[in-house]
């Protein structure tokens, strides 16, 4: 007879495209196969604050998550899903109050009580200047707004997780296990001081602030590093949450935890690897009782290829099941207590992240981190070291720089059907269904709502109040966020370049790229110059930092600005600094919009000899046809190496300057 089962986590996929009606159909199918929560994936100009119609928006409606402009979108999302028995994750942060408000409003349709409501919103302001992206607002004001959020959501919605400290974005980042425990935990500090600062919450009630303080954590293929990590964040956790603030009741003190592990860490080449580097990730934050996960998500075999079809998440889910129901795991307590070597290195990550915490705290807290592009210096310049190691084979991926030969995958038979399109009427119907939404609404309310919360984001009172009036009277996503930047500002984060040191200077293959570089300068008389552009609002800079970097390393005059530029901005900046170089990084699958406006503007500035590369998540199709018009060079994922990437640059800018092939080194 086998022994009573814990309750198995919550299972989910990351899921949200095209359109509300597409992503609730897909919901549903999800629920029907045993699905137990859904976590909400946003388009980019939600997440930033654009509706469909903003110039903003142009080519990324739709594409790497469902647009939400309004509160009629949002219960067309959920239309058919019982809010009052779902628990709900959404991945949203700069906007997060207000997402979270049409949220509200869509359960208040469904005759839900809102204060029943369960879920999550990720809200982690601070990763998103450090990695992700998704931010709008300068620090201060970004974090009144979690502040008050999380003030409103403790009495009002408490079953309701209002922030998930989001360490996951950091591990994509470069962080290292030390660095990502570090960092969150400095930020989950950061919220609660500010929390605890604003008056809103009577100290005796702090301990059901802390419950609700969520985590939403990465976990890459290392799984015995990654359950010690995990196992690192809980004892830490209980020292500050029991130290720092007081905390005595042992339940508002539990580490609480979701995980969706390592997308950006899996490969493009053999993809077909990633189902086992999937299934090792999920081990690491399942097979610890004591540090296991509350809720999981999956990304799915294809994720480095393109969007995942239903029937890959369908796989990713039956991973999950598999796990949980066929299995022993459930039915032992924590399988590792005991264990020296476990014992050990959780040992030494708490001390080290310890150290790294002091530091953080002796600058002001993560806020002054932020600004001063300490944190953000620290995982380039640990990504940088990771991408040495693997350019060099220290740290091997299979199947990219070890064991690369291989049979024909099946599975890519038809690339074009491997994957997930979402068809470019999309923004077109999105932009459309806006318009009416605004013809049917009324004017003299909506105006009036937006007033008050000028009016209240220009004073102290909590913002969610008004927020939620403007939910309910038709505001739209891009009016809402709109209304703040003109009382807040806008923020543009460190982008961390400065300081760090190039990790491969003496290698032999940099060294000879260095000398074709300097030798291709001295033939043209300048010193070249590459411009890194991240076109539309794809705030994913890690590929663009890495390029940033080793362009230098290699001789280049680099000039980076960050994320979130027009086509116009890097043809303006181009022209400007008069480069040779133009490369541009783009994973939103935006990239067939704005590549060819980039390269059009080039060619009407009159940078006819500027060489124009493109790297990001490109199917071939799109990567032939921009070598047909004007792109020199398309990198995507299986391009692990960036050396040779600026060899490859180099020889591009050789052939369109129509000087040799080659320059003896």
């Amino acid at each position: 007879m086998s022994k009573p089962k814990d309750r198995p986590w919550l299972m989910r996929t990351y899921a949200g495209h095209s359109s509300p009606a597409e992503s609730n159909a897909l919901y549903r199918r999800n629920l029907d196969k045993g699905q137990t929560g859904l976590s909400v994936a946003f388009d980019l100009p939600t997440q930033t604050g654009y509706d469909p119609d903003d110039p903003m928006a142009n080519g990324e409606v739709g594409k790497v998550g469902v647009p939400i402009a309004h509160a009629g979108d949002m219960r067309r999302l959920f239309e058919g899903i019982p809010l009052g028995e779902m628990n709900t994750s959404m991945t949203i942060n700069a906007p997060a109050m207000w997402l979270l408000a049409l949220y509200v409003v869509a359960a208040e349709e469904q005759g839900v009580d809102v204060h029943t409501l369960q879920g999550t919103t990720q809200n982690d302001i601070i990763k998103e200047y450090l990695s992700r992206g998704t931010y709008i607002f300068p620090p201060g004001p970004s974090m009144r707004l979690i502040s008050d959020m999380v003030s409103y959501t403790v009495t009002e919605i408490p079953s309701w997780n209002p922030i998930n400290i989001c360490s996951y974005h950091l591990q994509e980042a470069g962080a290292t296990p030390v660095q990502e425990i570090a960092y969150s935990l400095s930020t989950a500090i950061a919220v609660l001081d500010a929390v605890r600062d604003s008056g809103q919450v009577p100290p005796a009630e702090f301990g059901a602030v802390v419950e609700r303080m969520s985590f939403f954590v990465n976990a890459g293929v290392r799984f015995v590093e990654e359950m010690c990590k995990m196992r690192a964040f809980v004892e830490l956790w209980e020292e500050i949450t029991r130290d720092r603030y007081g905390v005595v009741d042992e339940r508002q003190r539990r580490f609480r935890y979701g995980v969706q592990v390592n997308s950006l860490g899996l490969s493009e080449t053999q993809p077909e690897n990633n189902v086992q580097r999937i299934v090792l990730e999920l081990l690491a934050v399942t097979l610890s009782k004591d540090a296991r996960a509350r809720a999981i998500q999956l990304p799915a075999w294809n994720e480095a290829l393109g969007l995942p079809r239903p029937w890959d998440q369908q796989w990713s889910l039956r991973i999950q099941q598999v796990l949980a129901y066929e299995t022993d795991l459930l039915e032992y307590d924590d399988i590792f207590t005991g264990s020296t070597v476990v014992e050990a290195e959780v040992a030494r990550m708490v001390d080290q992240a310890r150290t790294e915490m002091a530091i953080v705290e002796d600058m002001g807290g993560a806020v002054a981190a932020v600004d001063n592009g300490y944190m953000k210096g620290q995982m380039v310049a640990s990504h940088s070291q990771r991408r040495a190691d693997i350019e060099s084979g220290d740290h091997v991926i299979v199947g990219v720089n070890k064991f690369t030969t291989t049979e024909p995958n099946p599975l890519l038979a038809d690339i074009d059907t491997a994957i997930q399109s979402v068809a470019p009427e999309v923004e077109a119907a999105a932009t459309a269904s806006l318009m009416d939404w605004r013809m049917s609404r009324d004017d003299d309310a909506v105006t009036a709502a937006l007033v008050e919360l000028s009016r209240a984001a220009d004073g102290q009172e909590n913002l969610m109040v008004p927020t939620l009036q403007c939910a309910r009277v038709g505001v739209t996503t891009g009016e809402w966020s709109s209304a703040l930047r003109a009382v807040f500002g806008e923020y543009r984060a460190p982008t961390g370049l400065s300081g760090v040191v190039g990790v491969q200077s003496g290698s032999s293959d940099l060294t000879q790229v260095r000398e074709l570089v300097q030798a291709t300068g001295a033939e043209l008389g300048v010193r070249l110059r590459f411009l890194v552009g991240k076109p539309g609002l794809d705030g994913h800079s890690n590929g663009a930092e890495q390029i940033a970097v080793r362009a230098r390393d290699a001789g280049f005059e680099v000039v980076y600005q960050g994320i979130r530029l027009t086509p116009a901005q890097i043809v303006a900046a181009a022209v400007e600094e008069d480069v040779d170089v133009v490369g541009l990084s783009i994973l939103s699958g935006s990239h067939r919009a704005l590549v060819p406006a980039v390269v059009a503007g080039l060619q009407a500035a009159g940078m006819t000899e500027t060489v124009v590369v493109v790297g990001g998540i490109i199917p071939e199709t799109d990567a032939q046809f921009f070598r047909a018009n004007g792109v020199a060079e398309v990198f995507t994922p299986r391009d692990y190496d960036a050396t040779d990437i600026m060899r490859r640059v180099i020889e591009a800018v050789r052939h369109t300057r129509g000087l040799s092939a080659a320059v003896a080194v």
